[in-house]
Order: structure tokens, then sequence, then C-alpha cells
């Protein structure tokens, strides 16, 4: 098992990190994306009983070098308890842990070629690491068995008749997703982005709704030249920036990498390919307040009376004292106005 990241760009799920572990055998591998490296030995905890389940077999011995994430106490324990030989490389040579450091360099180097290939925006990588372990299990060939990851693990021949072009153009049937009219059209353009891991489905990137889906009613395109279509696509977004066109982008929402929960993340529209970006005209006036000083919550205000402090002419003996300075008093009514002007006074008096 090894640990890779973290990357500089967060996915959609809000992960930095990949744990990559390999079947020392057959060299069939999973993935597991996660946000920091504190959580390696919960997905572990979880794998592990897992994949003794679904053999009948106990997990013997494994292999990771001298990280914080692998050599900690609650993996000794855990090893304790259930009988495993945890085995480390030695210090400064990757190579003793030869299988799983080229695995994970096998993985980063199709997640960046699938990438750039097709001009999608970086926060994809995880998705792409997933797809590309999932056909690596299915195509690759062990030498000296002569047979795929897959077939050795599973006992039985891979099915590779559904495999599609990794972020090929793809409709997604809206089969009562949403109230269409007469007219509307019963179909949303996306991205095709791998292979569910809990269902028998497709995950494609809708692009009107800017969600992950798993849907099987997906019609794919993979004959179009998306290079092509992306060079076209950024012309038209420069020639909407010369007229002086407000680019905007809402915030995507995503399913996560390791679970069908639904995560929340923002992404800036320099990030996204032109052909994305939505060109609103939205008028100022609408907008409640003095933009350029952001959003104000109920910690930062409570930070904020924890850490004030103003300067006084003289040094007070009491309170009343403190209040005769004029400096002070003035200093105390502008910042009491301010926040009275910024209708966050009622959120002052209940932070305290």
């Amino acid at each position: 098992m090894d640990l890779f990241g973290p990357s500089r760009s967060r996915s959609l799920g809000g992960n930095y990190y990949a744990l990559v572990l390999v079947d020392d055998y057959s060299h069939f591998t999973w993935t597991f994306f996660i946000s920091s490296k504190s959580d390696t030995f919960s997905v572990f905890r979880k794998f592990a009983k897992i994949v003794e389940n679904e053999n009948d077999l106990k997990i013997k011995s494994i292999r990771s070098d001298h990280g914080g994430e692998f050599q900690n106490e609650s993996f000794e324990k855990f090893c304790e308890h259930h009988g495993i030989s945890h085995n480390f490389s030695a210090p400064r040579t990757p190579k003793q842990n030869g299988v799983v450091e080229g695995k994970n360099r096998s993985l980063e180097e199709l997640a960046r070629t699938m990438l750039n290939d097709n001009s999608l925006p970086k926060y994809f990588w995880a998705d792409a690491v997933s797809t590309a372990c999932h056909v690596l299990n299915k195509v690759l060939i062990r030498p000296v068995l002569k047979l795929t990851p897959y077939e050795i693990f599973k006992g039985r021949k891979p099915n590779i008749s559904y495999f599609k072009a990794f972020g090929c153009k793809c409709f997604i049937l809206n089969n009562g997703k949403s109230n269409l009219g007469k007219f509307d059209p019963k179909a949303d353009e996306g991205i095709f982005l791998g292979y569910s891991s809990t269902s028998k489905a497709y995950r494609v990137y809708n692009k009107r709704t800017l969600t992950i889906e798993e849907s099987i009613h997906v019609a794919f395109d993979e004959n179009i030249d998306n290079h092509a279509a992306n060079s076209s696509s950024s012309r038209n977004s420069a020639e909407l920036n010369d007229t002086g066109a407000d680019l905007t982008q809402p915030e995507p929402v995503a399913a996560s990498d390791s679970s069908p929960g639904a995560v929340e993340t923002s992404t800036s529209a320099a990030d996204l390919p032109a052909d994305w970006i939505v060109p609103k005209n939205m008028s100022l006036d609408n907008i409640i307040g003095d933009i350029s000083k952001g959003v104000s919550t109920r910690r930062q205000l409570g930070q904020f009376c924890l850490n004030v402090a103003f300067v006084s002419q003289l040094e007070p003996k009491s309170v009343s004292d403190a209040l005769k300075d004029e400096h002070w008093f003035l200093a105390m009514q502008d910042e009491l106005d301010q926040f009275k002007r910024n209708d966050v006074w009622d959120l002052l008096q209940q932070v305290g």
C-alpha cells in the first residue's frame, strides 16, 4: 500500500490524497480518495473487512513505507489484534515497495494524459485515476500467469464491452429528474468520467446541473474531436470578453469520490473550459451592502470581538476614566456605526 499526494487541485469530492492498495499475487488494485493523511487507517480498516469477506480469506501481511500514516499506534494495534505482519521498506528505498510505487506512477501518468488530452479541469483527477485503475485491472496481462488481475482475483473473465473513451461527449436522459415542458430537451449534455463502484452505471458530469450523476441511460458520442470543440469554444469566449460580457459560473455540486453523498465545491470560472462558462449580465443594484467587503459570518465577528483593541491616550484607572477619553470613544463609535451599516449588529449581539 502507498499514498500519493497532496494534489494541488482538490477533487470534486473534496479530496487531496489517493490511497493505492495492490494484491501482491494478482496485482489487482484498489484506489481510495481521502482529504487528509489521518483518514488512511479508517479507510484501510473498512477495506480489510470487505476484502476478507469477499474472498473468505485472511490478510496475512501488508507492506508500506515508514510514512506516519502507516507507522502509527492504530495500525500497530490493528495488526496485533488480527495477526497481520506489517512489513516496512527501508528508509529512502522505494524499490523495496516497487509493486505499488510502479502502480502509482502508472495511474498518475494515465490520469495526466486523460485530462490533458481532453482539456478537462484538474479537479477531475480523482475520476481519471479511478477510471484508469478500473481499466488496468481488466486489460493488463500478468507475464507469468498470462491472465488479467481481474481474472486471477475474481476467478472469471472480465467484460470490457461497456468501456468508453474517458472525457468523451455524452447525453444523459432526463427521465423524470425535472418537470419537462412540451418542447424541452429530453437529454442533457455531459462528460463521461468513468464507472460507478457501487452499481452497474456510468459516472457522467452534467453540464446543465453541474453535478456528477450515475446513470445507465447515457448515449455516447466518441467520434467528436474534443480539441477542435474546445478551440472553437475558446474563440467564442474571447469574443464574449471583447464585448464586455460578465462571465460567471455557479458552484458545482458533485458526488464524493469515495461515497455517493453530495459535496458542494466552489470552482472559479478560469478553471472551467470555455464552453462551460455561462455569460450573465447581472445588475449590481440587486446586491445589498458593500460588495468589496465580502461575507461576514458569526465566527468572524466572534474572532473580531476577542482580538479587537483600541489605543488610549491615557492610562485609565476605571471604566469611567476610560469613557472620558475622547479618542477611544470616537474609535469605538466608528466601529459600532460600521457594524450597524453592514446589517450585522444583531449578529454581534448574539455572539456576545
